[in-house]
């Protein structure tokens, strides 16, 4: 009897304890809530777009559902985001460049259902990043957090305006299910470095917050893993880190562009082919195919060929970290970067310089403007594109390393690997030549190539601007 009174004892001091650390939970998500829910805003847009009227006498506006039959001459349309209040004594609000871009009409809208219009102070397309900012009283913001201290399995938060303004402050929960995310939406942006979250985020979300258990931000949501933007979740969900976020903030309130530096090369990934025709160990890092004139990277010593694996001490994963990590220091820093040159470390010091242009990390002003207008992209032929692409020793010219599929180039059978070893008649050596010879054919409106297959075989290819 004694030992079965003891046995309950210890049964019920063990539920009690689960439901005390239970309770605990949900108070601390309840906590984390009701702090932030008055900091994240509900961003309503407007855009006019002017309309032909309707001719009765058109055939080809009969019965056109946009063509306006009784004189109106605007349709507009309006969109749904979220933002978050950064700054409560300037207004200064956090969102997506998505959520503002190209619209006529901004408007905030806070828990309390006071309306606001918000002038739009800054946008980065680049980091998908914008900032708004209200004239108002009593507005509450959410400290910043340290998004490099985050943890894969760490429990967050999303607070956001999902599907309509009706479901305003939606409160979501999940884990960091990845962190440093890239190049997993298709999207164009050169700046990419994502938290990824299974708390659901849907249409309406965007520019709304990520908290960590602290109730601090330490993210932006931005996407979705379902092809896009505005369809719904499936259980994979996106976020700009808050560093990051942090200093694009600065620098677009404070100088209204975003300062980034410039490296100076152009670089890829190293995929196990490549590390094994290098005789690289590693697979991680960022594998450099061509160094800019007169660069930052030039000056310092820095060649094609190299791999880069860490910058001031910061280890490099991927191009995509490799872009962050050097857009992220201060132009005219001396930078420490280590690098893989034929089996050996080696160490350089860069000054970088500040960027002038619009790509994301190296762009030569002679870079090759062909793949926009014939649908190739070509390199100057060096030791890893021979061994990438198994070239021969005594070939030259130049390499194509990237065919769109739906240019005139790959219906005509061109692939990456390919040599070309002329221009109409003239031989290219470098891709100086080639862009002052295709720059010669654009007068014909096309292009003519010798091609060298890798199997040896070539042909002359008359590409179409």
């Amino acid at each position: 009897m004694k030992k079965i009174l003891i046995l309950l004892l210890i049964i019920s001091s063990i539920t009690f304890g689960q439901n005390s650390i239970v309770q605990q939970f949900s108070d601390a998500f309840a906590d984390v809530a009701e702090k932030a829910n008055p900091a994240v805003v509900t961003i309503l847009t407007n855009k006019v777009i002017k309309m032909q009227q309707f001719n009765p006498n058109n055939p080809f506006q009969f019965n056109h559902p946009f063509v306006p039959r009784n004189g109106q001459q605007e349709r507009h349309l309006n969109a749904l985001g979220s933002g978050v209040i950064v700054d409560a004594l300037n207004g200064y609000i956090l969102t997506n460049n998505h959520v503002v871009d190209d619209v006529d009409e901004i408007q905030v809208k806070l828990i309390d259902k006071r309306v606001f219009d918000a002038e739009l102070v800054g946008a980065d397309p680049k980091s998908d990043l914008a900032i708004l900012k209200i004239q108002a009283d009593d507005l509450e913001s959410i400290v910043l957090g340290d998004s490099d201290k985050l943890r894969v399995g760490e429990w967050v938060m999303a607070v956001g305006s999902p599907f309509s303004a009706s479901l305003s402050h939606t409160v979501t929960t999940g884990i960091v299910s990845a962190l440093g995310r890239s190049n997993i939406l298709g999207s164009n942006r050169n700046y990419e470095d994502f938290i990824q979250t299974d708390a659901a985020i849907n249409p309406g979300n965007s520019g709304g917050a990520l908290l960590n258990m602290k109730g601090e931000l330490i993210g932006i949501n931005t996407a979705i893993a379902t092809g896009g933007y505005e369809k719904a979740n499936r259980g994979v969900g996106f976020a700009i880190p808050s560093n990051m976020a942090s200093k694009i903030m600065n620098d677009l309130i404070q100088k209204g562009y975003v300062v980034r530096a410039w490296l100076g090369v152009f670089i890829q990934e190293l995929d196990d082919a490549t590390a094994r025709a290098l005789e690289i160990e590693t697979r991680d890092g960022a594998l450099i195919s061509d160094v800019v004139d007169n660069s930052p990277a030039k000056k310092a010593g820095i060649k094609e060929g190299d791999l880069i694996i860490s910058f001031d001490g910061e280890k490099v994963k991927n191009p995509s970290n490799l872009k962050n990590i050097v857009s992220l220091t201060a132009p005219g820093t001396r930078s420490k970067v280590k690098v893989i040159r034929e089996g050996e470390e080696r160490t350089f010091i860069v000054l970088l310089e500040e960027m002038e242009n619009d790509d994301p990390l190296s762009l030569s002003k002679n870079k090759t403007s062909s793949f926009k207008k014939y649908g190739i992209d070509v390199k100057q032929l060096t030791t890893q594109y021979r061994n990438k692409y198994g070239i021969s020793d005594i070939d030259d010219g130049l390499v194509i390393i990237d065919v769109n599929p739906n240019s005139d180039a790959a219906n005509k059978g061109v692939t990456t690997g390919d040599l070309i070893k002329r221009v109409g008649t003239k031989k290219v050596k470098n891709v100086k030549d080639f862009n002052r010879l295709i720059e010669q054919s654009k007068k014909n409106g096309t292009i003519l190539l010798l091609i060298k297959k890798p199997s040896g075989n070539s042909r002359f290819v008359t590409l179409k601007l």
